[in-house]
């Protein structure tokens, strides 16, 4: 079965991804800052039993321990959106169970003790929650979460508090970018009780045209009316990147830009990271305007992860210069890109 950046989904020419991640506690251990090593081994073992019953069989978790697993091993998990970037950072006690769709991650000793995470392509908020609810539940009858009545799931970080969700769409908005009306947007979303991020999350770049919007309020609020606000808005983003687009469909410098994009990766021999992000966001661009064919939703998806840097290495099962990695990622790039034409 293919994972999740292998496919596309609902208002796939504008989203990526939707991402669900609950953030939970076991009641008996003291939040992560305060564990000893020896503890955060405890809460992993634990996990690892209640991971391996039966209940979730059908999503076959495979463990990676941070302090076994290479850097690439690790690093891939952030390029497929698996693991936050704030995971493979100082403490090596850690652990991520991994779901054999790579659609499911639950990380171990993170911020909380546990991040459990539920990616799905395209926009569906509704079944993504499901889905991380359903596993959720089931942890807790085994691990017994931390919570309070009044408080809700109690967190780490008191801006965690109450829902303890961060519900997330991965969105590619260059014709909003181009028509400088993302800061417009990033700041009016605050006022909505959302935030607009870059790539891989908080502090990240929006690298080809790429931006997460999640919810920030966990606290007073139900996990259905932060789904419904989120999806609405989403939707009403959607709305306004088409339209930006339809007046860029018009723009010869645009139409020009999506052409240059398209020989350069079908013919380059070196091709680093930066470049083919920008790059790809131009063939994106211009398949949902109808300037290229010959190439879909999916296979984007699938050419952005798997040419990212760690995602290179890790599939070359060695060590890469940035030189090679350029090189391997322009080879691969040549080929998936043979079948796609200019109108």
């Amino acid at each position: 079965m293919n994972k999740w950046y292998e496919k596309s989904g609902n208002y796939s020419d504008v989203v990526i991804s939707t991402r669900i991640r609950l953030a939970r506690n076991i009641s008996k251990y003291p939040f992560p800052c305060r564990l000893t090593s020896k503890m955060k081994k405890e809460v992993i073992n634990e996990i690892d039993r209640a991971l391996s019953k039966p209940e979730f069989e059908e999503y076959n978790f495979s463990c990676i321990n941070v302090w076994e697993a290479s850097l690439a091993e690790i690093k891939s998990l952030i390029e497929c959106h698996l693991v936050s970037p704030e995971f493979v950072k100082a403490d090596k006690n850690k652990a991520a169970f991994i779901s054999q769709n790579c659609d499911i991650s639950v990380m171990v000793n993170e911020e909380d003790h546990i991040r459990l995470q539920v990616m799905k392509e395209g926009l569906d908020l509704n079944e993504t929650y499901n889905l991380a609810d359903k596993i959720d539940r089931k942890l807790d009858e085994s691990l017994m979460f931390a919570f309070n009545e009044q408080l809700g799931y109690l967190t780490q970080c008191p801006t965690n508090l109450g829902t303890g969700m961060r519900a997330s769409v991965m969105l590619h908005l260059p014709a909003l970018r181009r028509c400088e009306m993302i800061e417009k947007i990033s700041s009016s979303l605050i006022k909505l009780g959302l935030t607009m991020r870059g790539l891989y999350g908080e502090g990240s770049e929006p690298k080809g045209d790429i931006y997460q919007i999640s919810n920030q309020v966990t606290l007073g609020i139900s996990e259905k009316t932060a789904l419904k606000n989120l999806n609405d808005i989403t939707i009403q983003i959607i709305s306004q990147e088409r339209k930006c687009r339809k007046e860029l469909a018009k723009n010869i410098q645009t139409i020009d830009a999506i052409c240059r994009s398209v020989g350069i990766l079908k013919t380059a021999k070196i091709l680093n990271s930066e470049d083919f992000m920008r790059l790809i966001s131009n063939v994106r661009l211009g398949l949902s305007i109808g300037i290229i064919k010959g190439i879909s939703y999916d296979k984007i998806n699938e050419i952005t992860i798997n040419t990212q840097p760690f995602m290179l290495m890790k599939a070359s099962n060695s060590e890469l210069s940035a030189m090679e990695r350029d090189q391997k990622r322009a080879s691969l790039i040549n080929e998936k890109m043979s079948t796609v034409e200019i109108l």
